[in-house]
């Protein structure tokens, strides 16, 4: 069943380090790029700058523990590498608008999604992933702001000048460090004022109760799932589902099997099924209702069950929904229309 879908996260520019030209032409490589998302429904998704470590590059192995694993925190990043990188990110983002042709379309306003949903284009909404090529001062978000930038994670899973992200541990409270910084608290607010959402993916329990004690804007975890049924530290306790539920804000529910945010056993799990991520999406919709649940893959960012492959797999969830129950405005509703209520909540121009 192909549904028009706002794709909640993606790491997909970090495939383009030679050119965007591939992302429209088709590449075999990776999970998205415009052909593929194009035939799949793909409208729009939040296309993440991050910048990876220079000195822990593939990130380091993760240690068995006696129930699991744990993989260490990579060394905080310098200000000068994260702008720079930052810097280099965001114009391939604006690369892939210029060169497009018409297909692709940075998305500043709510009204370029709805265009993107009805067809026109492909749009991508600008998203940090980390904060670490922003200044304290924030200089640079309000400069990114004007740039086309319209969601910030103030963390990734590692510690910085913002607050500290959760490190990769199975079986672990997403309870695993201090809250958010004096920097990191005045970013939510600058967020809050220009119109920026804050996401709540990779941040530690203690700075996302942080962030839903400062914000005005509803609460977003762009690619999480529910720590209930499979309990690593990235994803949401019940605790989170609900205070994000009660803020009329939403969870994008993600894919991701490496590291398994999927399925109970918390292994490495190309085999999952389709199955295990609806799994996800039933639990969350029973708790807080289908207003305040979407899709959030981390498609380029992480491995994916075989079953799904890659965006074009896609269409499969919705027909495995269709088949255990979800009505088509159901299907509207987590593909495309929560986002847009989400957004135009925050987004400070809507137009």
């Amino acid at each position: 069943m192909k549904v028009p879908f706002i794709d909640g996260h993606n790491d997909t520019m970090m495939n383009f380090e030679n050119g965007v030209k591939p992302f429209f032409t088709g590449t075999k490589e990776g999970h998205i790029d415009w052909p593929r998302g194009h035939r799949s429904g793909m409208a729009a998704g939040f296309y993440a700058v991050f910048c990876p470590n220079p000195d822990t590059d593939p990130l380091p192995v993760a240690y068995k523990t006696e129930k699991g694993y744990e993989k260490p925190f990579p060394r905080p990043l310098s200000y000068a590498y994260a702008y720079e990188y930052t810097l280099k990110m965001v114009a391939r983002f604006l690369k892939m608008e210029a060169e497009s042709g018409g297909k692709f379309k940075a998305a500043r306003t709510v009204g370029d999604l709805e265009r993107a949903i009805a067809g026109e284009y492909m749009a991508g909404i600008l998203h940090i992933e980390g904060a670490e090529g922003i200044d304290q001062d924030l200089h640079a978000l309000s400069v990114l702001y004007e740039a086309g930038l319209r969601s910030v994670g103030p963390v990734w899973s590692r510690a910085n000048a913002f607050g500290e992200g959760v490190p990769y541990r199975f079986p672990s409270s997403p309870d695993t460090g201090p809250g958010l910084t004096e920097a990191g608290k005045n970013l939510v607010r600058e967020c809050n004022r220009l119109g920026i959402m804050i996401d709540l993916s990779h941040l530690n329990e203690k700075g996302f109760w942080d962030v839903a004690s400062i914000s005005d804007a509803p609460l977003v975890a762009t690619h999480s799932n529910a720590h209930q049924i499979c309990s690593v530290t990235r994803n949401l306790t019940d605790k989170q589902i609900d205070a994000i539920g009660n803020s009329n804000g939403l969870i994008g529910v993600t894919y991701s099997i490496n590291p398994n945010m999927v399925t109970e056993d918390g292994g490495n799990n190309e085999g999952a099924a389709l199955s295990d991520i609806t799994k996800h999406i039933h639990y969350m919709i029973d708790r807080i209702g289908i207003d305040h649940v979407a899709l959030g893959s981390d498609f380029d960012g992480t491995r994916v069950p075989t079953a799904l492959k890659d965006v074009t797999g896609v269409p499969k969830l919705f027909d495995l929904l269709k088949k255990e129950g979800l009505s088509t405005e159901d299907m509207e509703m987590l593909a495309y229309k929560n986002w847009l209520r989400v957004l135009k909540e925050t987004w400070k121009d809507k137009s």
